[in-house]
Protein backbone atom coordinates (compact mmCIF):
# COMPACT_ATOMS: atom_id res chain seq x y z
CA UNK A 1 0.00 0.00 0.00
CA UNK A 2 2.42 2.25 -1.27
CA UNK A 3 0.14 5.50 -2.11
CA UNK A 4 -3.41 4.50 -0.33
CA UNK A 5 -6.30 6.98 -1.37
CA UNK A 6 -7.04 9.24 1.70
CA UNK A 7 -9.81 12.13 2.25
CA UNK A 8 -8.07 15.63 2.88
CA UNK A 9 -11.17 18.52 3.50
CA UNK A 10 -13.58 17.25 1.31
CA UNK A 11 -11.46 15.33 -1.71
CA UNK A 12 -10.55 11.88 -2.22
CA UNK A 13 -6.84 11.55 -3.37
CA UNK A 14 -3.62 9.63 -3.30
CA UNK A 15 -1.75 10.19 0.24
CA UNK A 16 0.88 11.90 -1.81
CA UNK A 17 -1.39 14.77 -3.00
CA UNK A 18 -2.73 15.61 0.55
CA UNK A 19 -0.71 18.81 0.82
CA UNK A 20 -0.57 21.48 3.46
CA UNK A 21 1.46 24.59 3.26
CA UNK A 22 4.54 25.16 5.56
CA UNK A 23 2.99 27.34 7.35
CA UNK A 24 -0.52 25.93 8.50
CA UNK A 25 -1.62 26.81 12.50
CA UNK A 26 -1.25 22.77 13.11
CA UNK A 27 2.10 22.30 11.53
CA UNK A 28 3.70 25.46 13.40
CA UNK A 29 1.82 25.60 16.87
CA UNK A 30 0.79 21.78 17.07
CA UNK A 31 -2.70 22.85 16.91
CA UNK A 32 -5.08 19.37 15.77
CA UNK A 33 -6.13 16.03 17.75
CA UNK A 34 -6.43 12.91 16.44
CA UNK A 35 -7.36 9.43 16.23
CA UNK A 36 -5.87 5.51 15.98
CA UNK A 37 -8.33 2.89 14.50
CA UNK A 38 -7.51 -0.82 14.28
CA UNK A 39 -8.54 -2.55 11.29
CA UNK A 40 -8.28 -6.31 11.64
CA UNK A 41 -8.30 -8.73 8.26
CA UNK A 42 -10.31 -11.66 9.33
CA UNK A 43 -9.41 -13.33 6.07
CA UNK A 44 -12.66 -12.32 3.96
CA UNK A 45 -13.08 -8.37 5.23
CA UNK A 46 -11.93 -5.40 7.68
CA UNK A 47 -13.24 -5.26 10.68
CA UNK A 48 -12.93 -1.58 12.19
CA UNK A 49 -12.40 -1.82 16.06
CA UNK A 50 -14.83 0.34 18.08
CA UNK A 51 -15.17 2.97 15.48
CA UNK A 52 -17.99 5.23 16.51
CA UNK A 53 -16.49 5.13 20.45
CA UNK A 54 -12.87 6.58 18.77
CA UNK A 55 -15.15 8.89 16.79
CA UNK A 56 -17.18 9.98 19.28
CA UNK A 57 -14.23 10.98 21.51
CA UNK A 58 -12.48 12.94 18.50
CA UNK A 59 -15.28 15.08 18.34
CA UNK A 60 -15.51 15.36 22.38
CA UNK A 61 -11.45 16.18 21.70
CA UNK A 62 -12.24 18.75 19.03
CA UNK A 63 -14.77 20.32 20.66
CA UNK A 64 -12.55 21.22 23.47
CA UNK A 65 -9.81 22.41 21.53
CA UNK A 66 -12.33 24.80 20.09
CA UNK A 67 -12.65 23.09 16.56
CA UNK A 68 -15.81 22.14 14.81
CA UNK A 69 -15.23 18.63 13.76
CA UNK A 70 -17.89 16.66 11.12
CA UNK A 71 -20.22 14.84 12.56
CA UNK A 72 -20.01 11.31 14.39
CA UNK A 73 -21.66 9.79 11.46
CA UNK A 74 -19.91 11.83 8.71
CA UNK A 75 -16.77 11.19 10.47
CA UNK A 76 -17.76 6.93 10.39
CA UNK A 77 -18.90 6.87 6.84
CA UNK A 78 -15.44 8.50 5.78
CA UNK A 79 -13.55 6.03 7.44
CA UNK A 80 -15.36 2.89 5.91
CA UNK A 81 -15.36 4.78 2.70
CA UNK A 82 -11.51 4.95 2.73
CA UNK A 83 -11.20 1.58 3.68
CA UNK A 84 -13.24 0.72 0.84
CA UNK A 85 -11.41 2.81 -2.02
CA UNK A 86 -8.51 0.55 -0.86
CA UNK A 87 -9.18 -2.63 -0.47
CA UNK A 88 -6.36 -4.21 1.76
CA UNK A 89 -6.24 -7.73 2.78
CA UNK A 90 -4.32 -7.52 5.85
CA UNK A 91 -4.45 -5.46 8.91
CA UNK A 92 -4.66 -1.66 8.68
CA UNK A 93 -4.34 1.13 11.19
CA UNK A 94 -6.87 4.64 10.14
CA UNK A 95 -5.26 7.67 11.52
CA UNK A 96 -8.49 10.42 11.37
CA UNK A 97 -7.47 14.43 12.28
CA UNK A 98 -8.97 17.33 12.66
CA UNK A 99 -6.81 20.70 12.94
CA UNK A 100 -6.08 24.36 12.48
CA UNK A 101 -5.66 24.70 8.56
CA UNK A 102 -5.71 28.50 8.53
CA UNK A 103 -1.95 29.77 7.91
CA UNK A 104 -2.12 32.83 10.27
CA UNK A 105 0.21 34.45 13.00
CA UNK A 106 -0.15 33.46 16.29
CA UNK A 107 -0.67 30.51 18.86
CA UNK A 108 -4.70 31.28 18.84
CA UNK A 109 -7.80 29.07 18.47
CA UNK A 110 -10.71 31.20 17.67
CA UNK A 111 -11.19 32.32 14.05
CA UNK A 112 -8.62 29.60 12.91
CA UNK A 113 -10.13 27.62 10.18
CA UNK A 114 -10.67 24.11 10.67
CA UNK A 115 -9.05 20.65 8.46
CA UNK A 116 -10.02 17.33 8.33
CA UNK A 117 -8.45 14.48 7.54
CA UNK A 118 -8.28 10.26 7.09
CA UNK A 119 -5.75 8.23 5.63
CA UNK A 120 -4.79 4.70 6.17
CA UNK A 121 -1.55 2.37 6.45
CA UNK A 122 -0.80 -1.14 6.26
CA UNK A 123 0.06 -2.06 10.48
CA UNK A 124 1.27 -5.50 11.50
CA UNK A 125 2.40 -5.32 16.15
CA UNK A 126 3.40 -1.89 17.01
CA UNK A 127 5.68 -3.28 19.74
CA UNK A 128 6.49 -6.97 19.89
CA UNK A 129 3.60 -8.48 21.92
CA UNK A 130 5.34 -11.96 21.48
CA UNK A 131 8.19 -11.22 24.45
CA UNK A 132 7.92 -9.16 27.33
CA UNK A 133 8.82 -5.34 27.01
CA UNK A 134 11.54 -4.06 29.39
CA UNK A 135 10.30 -1.01 30.35
CA UNK A 136 11.69 2.43 32.81
CA UNK A 137 10.04 5.13 34.78
CA UNK A 138 10.59 8.29 32.72
CA UNK A 139 12.63 11.29 33.79
CA UNK A 140 10.11 13.41 32.12
CA UNK A 141 7.04 13.58 33.84
CA UNK A 142 3.61 13.39 32.30
CA UNK A 143 1.60 16.66 31.20
CA UNK A 144 -0.99 17.66 33.34
CA UNK A 145 -4.63 17.70 31.83
CA UNK A 146 -4.80 21.75 33.43
CA UNK A 147 -2.15 22.55 30.87
CA UNK A 148 -2.86 20.33 27.55
CA UNK A 149 -6.19 18.76 28.38
CA UNK A 150 -4.96 14.77 28.42
CA UNK A 151 -8.24 13.59 27.00
CA UNK A 152 -7.92 14.97 23.77
CA UNK A 153 -4.90 13.08 21.73
CA UNK A 154 -3.84 16.86 20.89
CA UNK A 155 -1.19 16.46 18.30
CA UNK A 156 0.82 19.02 20.47
CA UNK A 157 0.76 17.08 23.30
CA UNK A 158 2.53 14.12 21.84
CA UNK A 159 5.89 15.85 22.31
CA UNK A 160 5.72 15.04 25.78
CA UNK A 161 5.24 10.96 24.80
CA UNK A 162 8.13 11.56 21.90
CA UNK A 163 10.57 12.52 24.82
CA UNK A 164 9.85 9.82 26.91
CA UNK A 165 10.06 7.03 24.45
CA UNK A 166 12.86 8.89 22.97
CA UNK A 167 14.75 8.97 26.30
CA UNK A 168 13.67 4.91 27.03
CA UNK A 169 15.13 3.77 24.09
CA UNK A 170 18.09 5.23 23.55
CA UNK A 171 18.73 3.58 27.34
CA UNK A 172 18.72 0.38 25.99
CA UNK A 173 14.73 -0.15 26.89
CA UNK A 174 11.25 -0.65 25.01
CA UNK A 175 9.21 1.42 26.12
CA UNK A 176 8.45 4.05 29.50
CA UNK A 177 5.98 4.74 31.98
CA UNK A 178 4.76 8.39 33.13
CA UNK A 179 4.60 9.48 36.66
CA UNK A 180 2.51 12.57 36.55
CA UNK A 181 3.14 15.68 38.53
CA UNK A 182 1.89 14.19 42.06
CA UNK A 183 4.48 11.09 41.25
CA UNK A 184 1.42 8.75 40.50
CA UNK A 185 2.03 6.07 37.85
CA UNK A 186 0.29 7.50 34.63
CA UNK A 187 0.57 5.64 31.43
CA UNK A 188 2.74 4.23 28.84
CA UNK A 189 4.53 7.00 26.65
CA UNK A 190 1.01 5.93 24.04
CA UNK A 191 -0.36 2.86 25.86
CA UNK A 192 -2.43 2.58 29.36
CA UNK A 193 -1.49 0.37 31.83
CA UNK A 194 -2.63 -2.31 33.77
CA UNK A 195 -1.13 -4.47 37.16
CA UNK A 196 -2.07 -7.25 38.54
CA UNK A 197 -2.09 -7.82 42.29
CA UNK A 198 -3.32 -10.83 44.10
CA UNK A 199 -5.79 -12.00 41.31
CA UNK A 200 -7.35 -8.06 40.57
CA UNK A 201 -6.60 -5.89 38.16
CA UNK A 202 -5.65 -2.68 38.70
CA UNK A 203 -5.25 0.31 36.88
CA UNK A 204 -4.70 4.00 37.10
CA UNK A 205 -7.88 6.34 37.65
CA UNK A 206 -9.29 9.09 35.17
CA UNK A 207 -7.73 11.86 37.31
CA UNK A 208 -4.16 10.51 37.05
CA UNK A 209 -4.04 12.71 33.51
CA UNK A 210 -4.38 9.28 31.81
CA UNK A 211 -5.88 9.35 28.63
CA UNK A 212 -9.44 7.32 28.88
CA UNK A 213 -8.44 4.74 26.59
CA UNK A 214 -10.73 3.05 24.76
CA UNK A 215 -8.85 -0.11 24.48
CA UNK A 216 -8.74 0.42 27.96
CA UNK A 217 -11.85 0.21 28.47
CA UNK A 218 -12.53 -3.02 26.38
CA UNK A 219 -9.66 -4.45 28.53
CA UNK A 220 -11.95 -3.90 31.94
CA UNK A 221 -14.78 -5.23 30.01
CA UNK A 222 -13.24 -8.60 29.34
CA UNK A 223 -11.77 -8.65 32.23
CA UNK A 224 -14.93 -8.53 34.46
CA UNK A 225 -16.66 -10.85 31.92
CA UNK A 226 -14.08 -13.11 33.05
CA UNK A 227 -14.83 -12.71 36.68
CA UNK A 228 -11.53 -10.09 37.29
CA UNK A 229 -12.16 -7.66 39.59
CA UNK A 230 -10.98 -4.54 38.19
CA UNK A 231 -9.83 -1.01 40.36
CA UNK A 232 -9.59 2.14 38.95
CA UNK A 233 -7.45 3.91 41.64
CA UNK A 234 -4.10 5.87 42.43
CA UNK A 235 -0.79 3.67 41.75
CA UNK A 236 2.56 4.28 43.45
CA UNK A 237 5.64 3.95 41.89
CA UNK A 238 7.03 0.93 43.77
CA UNK A 239 3.47 -0.90 43.25
CA UNK A 240 5.17 -1.56 39.87
CA UNK A 241 8.35 -3.22 41.22
CA UNK A 242 5.86 -5.41 43.47
CA UNK A 243 3.22 -6.31 41.01
CA UNK A 244 2.52 -9.91 39.76
CA UNK A 245 2.28 -9.12 36.49
CA UNK A 246 2.24 -5.65 34.23
CA UNK A 247 1.15 -5.47 30.82
CA UNK A 248 0.07 -2.23 28.44
CA UNK A 249 -2.85 -1.69 26.51
CA UNK A 250 -3.61 0.64 23.25
CA UNK A 251 -4.75 0.36 20.13
CA UNK A 252 -1.14 0.31 18.68
CA UNK A 253 0.46 -2.49 21.18
CA UNK A 254 -2.66 -3.82 21.52
CA UNK A 255 -1.98 -6.25 24.95
CA UNK A 256 1.42 -6.27 25.45
CA UNK A 257 2.69 -7.91 28.91
CA UNK A 258 6.10 -6.60 30.60
CA UNK A 259 8.67 -8.57 31.69
CA UNK A 260 10.84 -6.13 33.83
CA UNK A 261 10.48 -2.36 35.11
CA UNK A 262 13.54 -0.31 36.18
CA UNK A 263 15.59 -3.60 35.66
CA UNK A 264 13.20 -5.24 37.80
CA UNK A 265 12.07 -8.68 37.04
CA UNK A 266 8.11 -8.40 37.38
CA UNK A 267 6.02 -11.43 39.03
CA UNK A 268 8.12 -14.78 37.89
CA UNK A 269 9.92 -13.11 35.19
CA UNK A 270 7.08 -14.97 32.28
CA UNK A 271 3.68 -13.73 31.11
CA UNK A 272 1.17 -14.44 34.11
CA UNK A 273 -1.85 -16.26 33.73
CA UNK A 274 -4.60 -13.27 34.05
CA UNK A 275 -2.24 -11.45 31.18
CA UNK A 276 -2.57 -14.35 29.00
CA UNK A 277 -6.36 -14.10 30.04
CA UNK A 278 -6.66 -11.09 28.82
CA UNK A 279 -4.50 -11.09 25.65
CA UNK A 280 -6.38 -14.71 23.96
CA UNK A 281 -9.88 -12.77 24.75
CA UNK A 282 -8.70 -9.56 23.36
CA UNK A 283 -7.61 -11.21 20.08
CA UNK A 284 -10.78 -13.35 19.59
CA UNK A 285 -12.95 -10.75 20.24
CA UNK A 286 -11.09 -8.18 17.58
CA UNK A 287 -10.52 -11.08 15.19
CA UNK A 288 -14.29 -11.91 15.31
CA UNK A 289 -14.05 -15.10 16.70
CA UNK A 290 -16.28 -14.42 19.74
CA UNK A 291 -19.38 -13.22 18.80
CA UNK A 292 -19.73 -12.20 22.59
CA UNK A 293 -18.15 -8.84 20.76
CA UNK A 294 -19.24 -8.45 17.52
CA UNK A 295 -20.90 -4.81 18.70
CA UNK A 296 -17.15 -3.82 19.00
CA UNK A 297 -16.67 -4.32 14.87
CA UNK A 298 -17.59 -2.51 11.62
CA UNK A 299 -17.17 -5.05 8.90
CA UNK A 300 -15.89 -3.87 5.71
Amino acid sequence: MSDTIAYHNGQWKPLSQCLVPVNTHALQYGTGCFEGIRGYWDGTRINLLLLEAHFRRLHRSARTLLMTPPSVEEMTAIAVECVRRNAPSGNVYLRPMVYKAGTGLGPVLLKVPDGYMTYLISLGDYLDTSKGLSLCVSSWRRLPDNAIPTRTKATGGYLNSALAKSEAVMNGYDEAVFLNDRGQVCEGSAENLFIVRDGRLHTPDRTADILEGITRKAIMQLARDFDIPVEERPIARTELYSADECFLVGTGCQVAWVREIDRREIGTGGKGAITTMIQTAYENAVYGRDPRYDAWLTPV
